[in-house]
């Protein structure tokens, strides 16, 4: 037996609190800005992913106006930050609804760390930030769509490891991302599974037509 809801009947608010339940885990992004005045910004987004693998471009959602949206507005820039477990509760407070001229950084007790091609800082303590440039901004309802094309990317040299094909990428285990579940639940990585995809001439069963 299923549950039947429609979004209309229960009202933007409680379906909003039960999409953030069921679209989960969702990886953060935390968000570094600078206003035009030059206060420096810092905040969680969890509507985050990939927008663009050639030309690289990533995306964070912005339910509302709030700073992260206006600063990329005005500068045109901002940095995506690793959320990262040793740093759980500062990536909490940093969601705080701090007045528009405290930085973040400050509040919380972050170390700055100056950016290579834009203005807003990285936070120090993260192990990867993604500098982007505003590529379009979306409208849609109450909420924008911000996209930002990675101009560069800075990640600590500890997180990488080598693979057995000689690739050498982040690993999961040293990264330790953060996601968000729905009401106040936040969720680690926990087990992690690994498996290969079956390409289709391998398929079990595969058919292969006649030659000749």
């Amino acid at each position: 037996m299923r549950t039947d809801l429609d979004p209309d009947e229960l009202g933007a608010g409680s379906f909003y609190k039960l999409l953030t339940s069921v679209v989960v885990p969702r990886p953060i992004a935390w968000v570094s800005t600078r206003s035009a005045s030059g206060v420096d910004n810092l905040a969680p987004h969890s509507f985050f992913t990939v927008s663009c693998v050639d030309p690289p471009m990533v995306q964070f959602t912005s339910v509302g106006t709030k700073d992260s949206l206006r600063n990329v507005r005005e500068t045109g820039e901002f940095v995506v930050n690793l959320a990262g477990e040793p740093m759980f509760e500062q990536i909490n407070a940093t969601g705080t609804n701090f007045p528009a001229e405290i930085s973040e950084f400050s509040a919380v007790g972050l170390t700055t760390e100056p950016s290579r091609t834009v203005a807003p800082l990285r936070v120090a303590e993260s192990p990867v930030a993604l500098e982007c440039r505003l590529e379009r901004d979306i409208e849609l309802g109450d909420s924008t769509v911000v996209i930002g094309r990675v101009l560069h990317a800075a990640i600590d040299s500890d997180v990488f490891v080598t693979d057995e094909r000689g690739n050498s990428l982040p690993a999961i285990d040293r990264l330790r991302p953060l996601a968000r579940l729905g009401r106040n639940e936040w969720s680690t990585i926990g087990k992690v599974l690994e498996i290969t995809r079956i390409p289709h001439e391998q398929w079990p069963g595969h058919y292969t037509p006649p030659t000749g």
